[in-house]
């Protein structure tokens, strides 16, 4: 997947073309067919915006495992960390909460951004140019060690800590991103409710800050953060516990699906 975004918007129109061409008896069910993360291993680390929607800003702040603590509840600036490409696992496959001796396992549902062209210096107005299209991510962390480590990367980068997909859809299919409506569901209950326009800092602001000064690269993934309604925000705490179910969805970016193991 990476080489093909590499290879800019010409290979992927040679793609779709090839794909409408072919008989419907070369075509395959999607029930015959194991779905695997969009990129599968990433080339560098999944970049991550921290605590960039009001709502969750101010209930991690307030949950007692925010290390930043001290510091405004809604950032002036957007934070970045990151988590490592062995965390990525595709839709269907077993978050492995045994590797977390914590116990303190969490969801975060979050749009993940593929950028396409990259760059240095990318302005807000040319931000969307350098956007291949996007998927869905669920942002798993170890709340404690999240907490102790004083950083994210520990809690965030678990191997199996990243699941991604089912599908990467491609920019120009995503024409009003505000409105599109993220969702998260642990055991079908609803857990966590936004529009994209709720998020503090927007994907044009994200992209410009990141690459001001760090090259992005075809195929860097950007997970632009959650809103309201992880584990921690609930009193007593609500972990993710062995045989529970997480199903994230997005308006035209379909149903993220993983239980934990």
């Amino acid at each position: 997947m990476v080489t093909l975004i590499e290879m800019g918007p010409a290979a992927l129109e040679k793609i779709k073309a090839a794909v409408e061409a072919a008989p419907r008896s070369a075509w395959l069910a999607l029930t015959e067919v194991t779905l695997t993360a969009p990129i599968r291993r990433p080339r560098r680390n999944i970049l991550c915006v921290g605590k960039n929607y009001h709502s969750h800003a101010k209930e991690f702040h307030r949950s007692g495992f925010d290390s930043s603590a001290g510091a405004d509840e809604i950032p002036a600036l957007p934070i970045i960390f990151s988590k490592a490409p062995t965390s990525v696992i595709g839709p269907n496959v077993a978050i492995p909460s045994y590797l977390d001796d914590t116990g303190t396992t969490d969801y975060e549902g979050e749009l993940g951004v593929i950028i396409g062209k990259g760059g240095r210096g990318i302005s807000k107005q040319a931000a969307m140019d350098h956007v291949f299209g996007f998927t869905i991510i669920n942002d798993v962390t170890a709340r404690q060690l999240q907490r102790d480590h004083k950083q994210w990367f520990i809690g965030k980068s678990i191997d199996g800590f990243c699941p991604m997909g089912p599908w990467l859809v491609t920019r120009d299919e995503i024409t009003n991103l505000p409105d599109i409506e993220l969702r998260t569901f642990v055991n079908d209950e609803l857990r966590q409710k936004a529009k994209l326009a709720d998020l503090i800092f927007d994907i044009p602001t994200i992209i410009e800050t990141i690459s001001r000064r760090t090259t992005l690269e075809p195929g860097d993934i950007i997970a632009t953060g959650t809103p309201d309604g992880v584990g921690i925000g609930f009193t007593p705490p609500r972990f993710l516990k062995p045989r529970d179910t997480v199903r994230i969805e997005i308006d035209k970016l379909g149903v993220l699906h993983n239980v934990v193991g």
